[in-house]
């Protein structure tokens, strides 16, 4: 009967009941030592929609693995704003400073397919463009071409 299940809980404040409960419900773990040790690994997430995979044996014996939020959604969490922009490439929601956007993509890195922190930088500024937020109080478009001139390379080198 072992088993895996997958579900998105509210950063640290999962709880028994809908999703996770009726999943867990019928297997042989202890619903409630889940749903703590899933609050405690997802506690740094709070307010945001958390992706998470329970995975469980016959024995009782469970593993958690806790993915990252979307990358909107850590931008939208960083910078304090709802929605993106119906028009990002006129109309703006917010600003972002480098250190925010560094901030994100060493939350996201591990979901990301760049080798390094500058180029998960890149790609997050990419997300911003998207979401009509600016970098450094300019288009991220034209703040990711400083990036790859090399402006910022001193930044990144404390990788």
């Amino acid at each position: 009967m072992a088993g895996t299940i997958e579900v998105l809980v509210p950063g640290g404040k999962a709880n028994p009941g809908p999703p996770l409960g009726p999943e867990l419900g019928p297997t042989p773990v202890d619903v409630q030592d889940v749903v703590n040790q899933i609050n405690d690994q997802t506690a740094a997430f709070d307010g945001m929609e958390v992706p998470v995979t329970v995975e469980y044996e016959d024995d009782g014996s469970f593993s958690i693995e806790v993915g990252v939020p979307p990358t909107a959604a850590l931008i939208k969490d960083e910078v304090g704003f709802e929605t993106g922009s119906g028009e990002p490439q006129k109309d703006f929601v917010a600003d972002m400073s480098i250190e925010q956007l560094k901030k994100v993509a060493e939350q996201k890195s591990s979901d990301l397919l760049a080798y390094d922190l500058k180029n998960a930088s890149k790609e997050v500024a990419g997300t911003c463009a998207s979401l009509g937020v600016t970098v450094e109080g300019e288009d991220a478009r034209t703040f990711k071409d400083r990036i790859d001139g090399g402006e910022f390379d001193d930044y990144f080198d404390d990788e």
